[in-house]
């Protein structure tokens, strides 16, 4: 039924359901609504530990509504279940904050088991009049993962931003924020930078290493990384010290590339359980080409070396991969899996991952420079990489699952 806004209207009223949890009593209270003549506004229900709690926002269809026969009806349905349901007029129900009035927002927590975790960001939250909604556990044992559904009410989400990191930082944790709706808008896409993310380094600086160039290389990159210098100018740089490098020495460095801890595991996971899963580098096509079939990347996008009679010319051909190159080929992906990017996540560590991280739908900043941090919903040190999974949702138990199947 549609209405224009709750605060508007005078003939709402909540009921809540609480008891232990029993078959059917979902079936049972809402049947007994729309009998009654009832229109089911909003809903909410949990169980925790064999604990059933519903709220429900009803409104009358009708005219003439009758309370006291649906407090009669309720009353013999609470004593049939043993169960407490109580109504009450929306206007007199202090504890429900109106839906249009709400900024809910999604935090996941990563990192190690430890007491005190709940209690440190739950008291940033209360300094900030945040309010807690839910909070469930998705992990627990070698790694701890939790949800904290939020409603932001009049906070300032810059500042409560900057107050949840210092803490995270403090206790040793990992935090992503979503928007509730970006959260609940299933991703389809997963998008990972190579160097630094799925690869454990550089690899062009293990190329440099051959090359005799390493040193060179090595500052070269990590000003590109800072944003201190183009990465185009920065890579071109690079590239022209590698001049002479064999093709031997490429397919060496492919065999033995390390990858970061449990990124394949990750990979794995995400295909199991259907996810699109892409490579965007501004890296070496020979590398991406090599992991995509190691790995399994449905996608793989990196600069294309120009290497003449078995040895590297010191030059790249086509267009360089730049951080606006990396959005475009998010972009690309978008259009052939028909999808938008909300339904994308990418992860990435440096400047010229930015753009694609920002545009995403979800955008972290793995073991990342203070750069990227600033554009991406939250940040995932490097033994925390499994923990793009929590980002999404999925669960210890659904992994299980995932593999049983």
């Amino acid at each position: 039924m549609p209405f224009t806004s709750f605060s508007q209207k005078k003939d709402l009223f909540v009921i809540s359901v609480i008891g232990e949890d029993q078959v059917g009593i979902v079936s049972e209270v809402t049947r007994l609504l729309f009998k009654q003549g009832l229109n089911i506004v909003d809903i909410e229900q949990t169980v925790i530990h064999s604990q059933f709690t519903m709220v429900l926002l009803i409104q009358p269809l009708k005219p003439h509504f009758q309370l006291t026969r649906l407090q009669s009806r309720l009353k013999q349905l609470a004593k049939k279940r043993l169960m407490s349901i109580t109504i009450t007029p929306l206007h007199d129900f202090k504890g429900l904050r109106l839906a249009e009035e709400k900024r809910p927002y999604v935090l996941t927590l990563l990192g190690p088991d430890r007491s005190g975790v709940v209690a440190a960001f739950s008291s940033t939250l209360a300094e900030h009049h945040c309010n807690i909604v839910r909070i469930k556990m998705i992990a627990r044992g070698e790694f701890f993962a939790m949800e904290m559904w939020i409603d932001l009410r009049e906070a300032n989400f810059t500042l409560l931003r900057h107050d949840l990191i210092t803490v995270a930082k403090k206790i040793g944790m990992d935090i992503i924020a979503q928007p509730e709706y970006v959260f609940k808008k299933r991703k389809k896409v997963i998008v990972f930078d190579m160097d630094s993310t799925i690869v454990d380094g550089e690899i062009i600086d293990e190329m440099a290493k051959i090359a005799g160039v390493e040193k060179r290389v090595a500052t070269i990159t990590e000003k590109g990384m800072r944003g201190e210098i183009d990465f185009s100018e920065s890579l071109r740089a690079r590239v022209s010290l590698l001049k002479g490098l064999e093709i031997k020495n490429l397919e060496s460095i492919s065999k033995t590339v390390k990858l970061t801890q449990g990124s394949e595991e990750l990979v794995a996971s995400l295909k199991e359980m259907g996810f699109k899963v892409a490579l965007i580098s501004g890296g070496f096509s020979f590398f991406t080409d090599v992991l995509k079939k190691r790995l399994g990347f449905d996608y793989a996008f990196g600069n294309d070396l120009e290497i003449k009679e078995g040895r590297v010319t010191g030059r790249i051909k086509g267009k360089i991969i730049d951080a606006r190159r990396k959005a475009e080929a998010l972009d690309e992906i978008c259009r052939k899996e028909g999808i938008t990017r909300d339904e994308v996540v990418a992860v990435g560590d440096g400047s010229n991952d930015r753009i694609m991280v920002a545009n995403a739908g979800l955008g972290i900043a793995f073991n990342a420079k203070e750069i990227l941090k600033k554009v991406a919903d939250g940040a995932i040190t490097k033994d925390h990489i499994k923990g793009v999974l929590y980002c999404l949702g999925i669960t210890d138990r659904d992994l299980i699952q995932s593999k049983m199947e």
